[in-house]
């Protein structure tokens, strides 16, 4: 592990997080700007890959517009898009029944796999509930929206048979009034009504990992993983096999990596120390 300065004259491409790297919460961290203008200058390509599974592509570039940053929608993966393909891989989505617990992100990626998406219980009328507890699968995703009914239906249905899967397993998301509970918060409360583990396809699972090398054509040896999350971000990119820098503008902290098992390859304050780091080397 090296603390900054860093050489990256080999590499080529990117995968980098977004909350608690390029911002948190509305607030871009300073630098931005200027960080994606370096990368277009200096030819990197790059997928901006996200355990936060509750925004479509779409959202996530007029974000990014906002802040005064083009990327395209091609550039954008989210652990809900993760989670769709890896589905779509093992099931026939025409012929699939699913459950989902999540916002636009997760609805749209999976909507536009052709999976059959099922309808909340409202637990009213017996026989309309009955209607949505037969599920293939459930998956869930960051829900601001979360109720009783949509917790029910997902224990119901899984309890029943269905394949549990997460989109990711954060217990906590960065904002700019501090930690909030994450996705891994949701799937904690079926676990424990359920005795059912799901099966994570976000960070730290190499999947999402995986499927942004294929998109962007990338070898390991000239591919960098940008990340705040210790246990997600960087054992990520350490079970995939590929380098990481960690800064310290989100969640995880210098005195997180004295008792960790694995580490990044880099340690740099925040995307201004990343930019500078590039424009040194390339």
């Amino acid at each position: 592990m090296t603390y900054a300065p860093a050489d990256f004259s080999k590499i080529r491409s990117l995968i980098i997080d977004m909350d608690g790297v390029l911002w948190q919460g509305d607030a871009p961290f300073p630098g931005l700007i200027d960080f994606f203008s370096t990368l277009r200058n200096k030819g990197i390509s790059f997928v901006l890959a996200t355990n936060n599974a509750s925004h479509t592509p779409e959202q996530y570039v007029i974000k990014l517009e906002r802040m005064g940053v083009k990327v395209t929608i091609n550039e954008i993966l989210t652990s809900a898009m993760a989670t769709a393909s890896y589905l779509a891989e093992r099931y026939t989505p025409t012929e699939t029944r699913v459950f989902v617990i999540g916002e636009d992100g997760a609805v749209k990626s999976l909507a536009d796999q052709g999976f059959i998406l099922t309808d909340v219980c409202q637990f009213t009328d017996t026989e309309e509930a009955k209607s949505q507890l037969n599920v293939d699968i459930v998956v869930s995703g960051k829900d601001r929206s979360l109720t009783w009914d949509k917790l029910a239906t997902a224990t119901i249905n899984i309890r029943a048979g269905a394949a549990f899967y997460g989109t990711n397993g954060d217990t906590t998301l960065p904002t700019e009034f501090g930690l909030i509970h994450g996705n891994g918060a949701i799937l904690a409360a079926l676990e424990t009504a359920t005795g059912k583990a799901p099966i994570i396809i976000g960070k730290p699972e190499p999947t999402i990992y995986q499927q942004a090398m294929a998109i962007l054509g990338a070898l390991p040896g000239e591919t960098i993983a940008i990340g705040d999350r210790l246990e997600t971000d960087i054992l990520g990119a350490v079970r995939t096999g590929i380098q990481s820098i960690m800064v310290l503008s989100g969640v995880s902290t210098l005195e997180d990596l004295k008792s960790s098992d694995y580490q990044p390859s880099w340690v740099m304050n925040d995307i201004r120390a990343i930019t500078d780091a590039l424009n040194a080397s390339l």
